[in-house]
This record gives C-alpha cells, sequence and structure tokens, in this order.
C-alpha cells in the first residue's frame, strides 16, 4: 500500500474518535532504528506546504518594529533576570533577531534560550535589514516551517491540525518525511515505521516497508 494511502486511511480512523472541545494537533512520530543519537544529530529547518499554526514571534530589534512583538537594546536590561528570562521563552514559539545585535543577545539571553531551543539561528531568525518587508517574509517562512532537532531515536513533531484537510496534512508529513529520511545517514534504513496520532488519541501505526 502506498505511504499516501496508508496515511489516508491513519486519518480517517484517527477522526472517527470522540469529536473534541478544541481543534486537536495533528502529531507526527518518525521511530528510528540503527541509530545513534550521540554520533548523528539530525538538525533540521523543513518548509512545509501548509501552514501549521500561527507561531508566536518575539523579535529583538534597534528599534520598535509595528509587524512583530519587539524587545529592543535599551529593554534587555530588564532581562539580566532569570526568572523574567524564563517567561521569556515561555511566552513565545520563536526569535528572530538582527544581526548586529547577536553578540549582546548571545550574553544576555543565551543562557535561557539556548538550552531551550530557541536562540534566533542563521537558518531562520537572523535579519540583515530590519524593514517592514524583511520582517513579514521571515515571519510567513517561520509560520510554514518545522524544525526537527533529534534528542531520541523517536521524532515527534505537531504537522497541523485536525481542522485541516487530510490531503494537506499529508502533504505536509510527506515533505517532513522526506526531508528526514534524506538527513539521515542510512536514509529510509533508519526508518522504523511512522505513527499518526490527535492531541488525545492513540497513534495509528504506518508501516514503512
Amino acid at each position: 500500500m502506498e505511504l499516501n494511502e496508508q496515511l489516508e486511511t491513519a486519518l480517517n480512523e484517527l477522526r472517527k474518535n470522540p469529536e473534541r472541545k478544541f481543534d486537536q494537533s495533528v502529531d507526527l512520530i518518525i521511530n528510528l532504528q540503527k541509530f545513534d543519537v550521540k554520533k548523528n544529530q539530525v538538525n533540521l529547518f523543513i518548509s512545509v506546504p501548509h501552514k501549521i499554526k500561527e507561531k508566536k514571534i518575539c523579535a529583538f530589534l534597534e528599534v520598535k518594529n509595528n509587524n512583530v512583538e519587539t524587545i529592543t537594546k535599551a529593554e534587555f536590561k530588564k532581562y539580566s533576570d532569570k526568572k523574567e528570562l524564563k517567561k521569556l521563552a515561555k511566552k513565545y514559539d520563536f526569535f528572530i533577531a538582527q544581526a548586529s545585535l547577536m553578540p549582546i543577545i548571545a550574553t544576555t539571553f543565551g543562557r535561557v534560550l539556548g538550552p531551550a531551543g530557541k536562540m534566533p539561528s542563521p537558518q531562520l531568525g537572523i535579519l540583515m535589514n530590519a524593514d517592514d518587508k524583511a520582517i513579514n517574509e521571515l515571519k510567513n517562512k517561520i509560520n510554514n516551517s518545522v524544525k526537527i532537532k533529534t534528542k531520541e531515536a523517536s521524532i515527534k513533531i505537531s504537522i497541523g491540525k485536525q481542522s485541516m484537510k487530510n490531503e494537506e496534512l499529508i502533504e505536509n508529513i510527506i515533505t517532513v518525511y522526506n526531508s528526514v529520511m534524506k538527513a539521515l545517514l542510512k536514509g529510509k534504513d533508519n526508518i522504523k515505521n511512522i505513527e499518526l496520532k490527535f492531541t488525545m488519541t492513540k497513534p495509528q501505526k504506518i508501516k514503512i516497508r
């Protein structure tokens, strides 16, 4: 059975579960095998065709910008307190920054944002020019991307919402699956199986061979 068909079947099965009062996340789990997490790190930003959710983005900029919640250089002092820093890291999904401020951002925010995996990164988060166009383009790119970093032999990510159409979810899943497969040393041989679930359901297993 083709992967697309299996995904379609799995999604239809998941939709038979009792309705919840909220729009559940659709989670993709890629279980790895013959994979040494310590030796082989997978660290990816993947652009997906359909927006998963509106992410909460915060920007470190020289001057305030109306398109994004901003923390200016003058306000950095406020975050010398670790409690404030932790609150900030919890409040936002993603941080972007003006390139010129990166050294001071690293010193001020690095100790909390670093371990949380939320430091602005060259892959997706550093702005050379902090003008409206650049900020809006970056925001769109972030909202249409997923970040994958292997910490264990299983990759779990939210791939969309229950309210999305099956075909949109499947396109997102296939995009992520193919990117992960390319990043793995042994490709498909490193993948044991994949699972699909909604926030409140048991997973549906999908065989890939």
